[in-house]
């Protein structure tokens, strides 16, 4: 795709170094992939038809019935909310006004798993424009809008997917995409690792042919494989929680040289990290928080759990609305950012009879757990923001003793013997994505570096990238970073020719290292 490369001395896509890895793997823990395409809770709720879309014929209009969506009658009305998504995602369209002239994705069947969302419909669409032909399901069982998967569906993509699905259903949505007579997936996009994960341990002959993964949360890149428990039962009756059936984390796999084709790590790249998981939780914390509580911020005492990206917004954005907030970290370099933003750094045990809110955005599982439930004060409110529902230990709430009482859409109270009460939201999933929107303009970034990702690592000349985990090079991270700067009206400076001899640097960039 001679249109979009960037420049001569274009370089690989660089290995993360072993020493480098491994402060990679460690820091994930304390920084939790966002679930980067969010959705506003979908304007129809899952409890409006009991029957489900499984059992229900729908074709198109074209006489297609190869999808699985609520209602395909939704699909006007999803078209709407993807073109409301086209006019603040202008960098994601240019590029594909650049490339679909070319097809760099022709021949390419992509097989997806993310949110499913207005947003992400419009990088299915570039996908689509720019020559490929994709099969999508949901990464998520709260995050569909069923009016674009509709109107995903109309379009002819096949996409598999609707808001609350079952854990049942999730696996079979995955499984649908995968398994299709006469359609041979060759790339998968993934957001958390669960469709990586199955095709590795169910269709292993499909996973050897894949010419590249990209995944794009930090959870499907490093989070641990139980290889010991890996076997997947016959049905798909599983829980997408469970541990055994955690996704393939592909570090763990190309450690263990099981990783039989390259694969691109989104999450790590600048343009997720500093946009994505920073600016766009910044914004959606109190979105989602507002939209499901009408909590009052200034004064309550909150702990944010982790102050990686994510934590590192949430704990911004509390802070500017006047709440006392605190932090919980393993971490000694977040911790120390912690301090040096203002905050306290202490251990959950320490705040939990008097905060009013608990977030946890780690990436790690059972971070607050049923003895800190029971400690909690009356009417605190509960919530995640990490991309697996592990985080709360939301399982051990599900005894007799407790009641369960749904007060609206995605806000249970959990009830004590006592009368206390426990404001818990999303069920311990993601709650920007379940409960509220994300600004539009930052998924445009994180689905530009994903489309850019998939259209080299399906058109680089084989021997560039060998069975490993890859990091965007800097180059590219520049490139989808300039493409959203007209929104701005932004000037670039130019170094003179002096100044970059200086520097040691190449006029047009990159301008950081690859570690940056």
């Amino acid at each position: 795709a001679q249109q979009i490369q960037f420049a001569d001395d274009m370089q690989e896509f660089t290995k993360f170094p072993t020493k480098t890895g491994r402060r990679s793997l460690s820091r994930s823990i304390s920084q939790s992939s966002t679930d980067s395409y969010s959705s506003a809770a979908s304007y129809t709720d899952s409890s409006d038809d009991e029957v489900s879309p499984r059992e229900k014929q729908q074709t198109n209009s074209k006489g297609s019935s190869n999808f699985c969506v609520k209602n395909i009658k939704q699909a006007e009305f999803g078209r709407r909310e993807i073109e409301i998504a086209e006019q603040d995602m202008s960098a994601l369209i240019s590029l594909r006004k650049r490339a679909q002239g070319e097809k760099p994705l022709a021949g390419a069947k992509i097989v997806g798993c993310t949110h499913i969302t207005a947003q992400t419909a419009v990088l299915i669409e570039t996908l689509c424009a720019l020559g490929a032909q994709c099969r999508w399901s949901a990464c998520n069982i709260y995050s569909t809008q069923n009016e674009v998967a509709a109107a995903l569906a109309e379009a002819g993509v096949a996409v598999f997917a609707w808001k609350g699905e079952s854990e049942d259903d999730f696996w079979w949505c995955i499984d649908r995409c995968v398994n299709i007579d006469g359609w041979q997936a060759n790339m998968i996009l993934d957001d958390g690792g669960d469709l990586t994960h199955w095709v590795y341990k169910k269709y292993p002959n499909v996973f050897k042919k894949i010419r590249g993964i990209v995944e794009e949360s930090v959870t499907g890149v490093h989070r641990q494989v139980w290889e010991d428990d890996l076997e997947i039962p016959d049905g798909v009756a599983v829980l997408c929680s469970d541990p055994p059936l955690s996704p393939s984390r592909l570090y763990q796999l190309s450690k263990a040289g099981k990783l039989c084709v390259p694969a691109m790590n989104v999450n790590d790249s600048v343009t997720k990290q500093k946009f994505d998981n920073l600016y766009c939780c910044r914004e959606s914390i109190l979105d989602g928080l507002k939209r499901t509580t009408d909590v009052m911020f200034g004064g309550k005492q909150v702990v944010v759990c982790g102050y990686g990206e994510v934590g590192k917004g949430c704990c911004a954005a509390l802070k500017a609305l006047g709440a006392i907030v605190y932090v919980t970290e393993i971490d000694p370099i977040c911790a120390l950012q912690a301090c040096m933003d203002g905050f306290r750094v202490v251990k959950l045990s320490e705040v939990i009879r008097q905060v009013d809110v608990v977030i946890t955005c780690t990436g790690n599982k059972n971070v607050v757990t049923r003895e800190h439930l029971d400690r909690m004060k009356n009417s605190c409110i509960v919530c995640n923001m990490g991309h697996s529902n592990t985080e709360i230990d939301v399982t051990s709430l599900r005894t007799p003793e407790l009641t369960w009482e749904r007060v609206r859409s995605q806000v249970d109270h959990v009830i004590w013997p006592d009368g206390k009460r426990v404001v818990l939201l999303a069920e311990g999933r993601l709650l920007n994505l379940s409960c509220s929107t994300v600004p539009t303009f930052v998924l445009s970034i994180t689905a530009t570096t994903q489309a850019l990702a998939l259209i080299e690592l399906y058109n680089a000349p084989e021997g560039r990238y060998k069975q490993d985990v890859y990091l965007l090079p800097k180059k590219m991270d520049e490139y989808v970073a300039s493409l959203h700067l007209p929104s701005f009206d932004a000037h670039l400076t130019e170094l003179t020719d002096d100044q970059a001899k200086y520097l040691g640097l190449n006029k047009n960039g990159p301008f950081k290292p690859n570690y940056y």
